[in-house]
């Protein structure tokens, strides 16, 4: 799992500085720094971030994780 940011569309609001402070940070006013990857145990708080998003320009990429209850298909 990874985050991905759409930093042209952050408007530096920092909801997501105030709710997972170890992996979001501001630099100056608006420069929004972050960490694509992340521990599991912040997932929640991250996911409170993304979720806290004015703008939504956080994403969490999840595509690296095993699907569950999913059986490849056949034919």
């Amino acid at each position: 799992m990874r985050l991905v940011v759409d930093l042209n569309r952050c408007e530096g609001f920092a909801q997501c500085v105030f709710l997972a402070p170890d992996v979001f940070t501001l630099h100056g006013e608006e420069a929004l720094m972050f960490s694509p990857l992340f521990d599991e145990a912040r997932r929640e708080q991250v996911e409170q971030a993304v979720a806290a998003c004015p703008v939504q320009a956080i994403l969490v990429d999840y595509s690296d994780e095993p699907t569950q209850g999913v059986e490849p298909g056949v034919g």
